[in-house]
């Protein structure tokens, strides 16, 4: 005789979650990754899973407009935030922070992707994109990396240099090895969304 496990009602919930400007009802084991809630019960499977331990920032998207590692964090922790995928990215051109844009509009940092070769096999694409979106605002909003010279809060805004872009983006790894031509993208990308914090051109090499 097959019965059903007693402690599933335990272990599993009723979440909702925001999604790329959309709602969505969702009943979850508790321990439900927000990369597997993704993938598995909303079919948006651009986020990608790599390592599954969150040092290859193949699921990295926006929380918030904030970066998060995706494999990292728990469905239920999610719920009530505003939650950008690679697929909700598109038509974000101006403004700040993470939300969705037009359909068919490409994001800048997808456009510079493409210009500049910024992937081959395209399976960390996603997670590079979300990233240096996330990247070029937290540097126009003033915050510093590990290689910022002046760190001060009273500081001038410092240029967005390859060193300061291959530092930021240090935890999405790409084992094709475009890193060149993700430093220029991110570089590009960010010259046109905020001009006074972008490389000088040709300087993204």
């Amino acid at each position: 005789m097959i019965t059903s496990d007693p402690t599933a009602s335990r272990t599993a919930g009723a979440i909702l979650l925001h999604v790329n400007g959309e709602k969505h009802a969702l009943t979850v084991d508790h321990r439900t990754t927000l990369l597997d809630a993704l993938r598995e019960h909303l079919d948006l499977t651009g986020t990608k899973k790599g390592c599954d331990h969150g040092q290859c920032g193949a699921c990295t998207l926006l929380v918030d407009g904030r970066r998060s590692l995706a494999c990292l964090q728990l469905a239920v922790a999610a719920e009530g935030r505003e939650i950008t995928t690679i697929e909700g990215v598109a038509g974000q051109g101006s403004g700040q922070g993470a939300g969705v844009g037009a359909e068919g509009e490409l994001h800048p940092v997808q456009q510079a992707f493409l210009e500049f070769d910024g992937f081959q096999c395209g399976y960390c694409t996603p997670g590079q994109i979300c990233s240096a979106i996330a990247v070029i605002e937290e540097h126009a909003a003033g915050w510093p990396s590990a290689v910022s010279d002046d760190v001060r809060p009273e500081a001038a805004p410092q240029p967005l240099t390859p060193e300061e872009i291959r530092e930021r983006m240090s935890g999405n790894l790409c084992r094709c090895g475009a890193y060149t031509s993700i430093v220029q993208a991110v570089g590009y990308a960010a010259g046109a969304r905020h001009p006074h914090t972008g490389p000088d051109e040709g300087s993204a090499a």
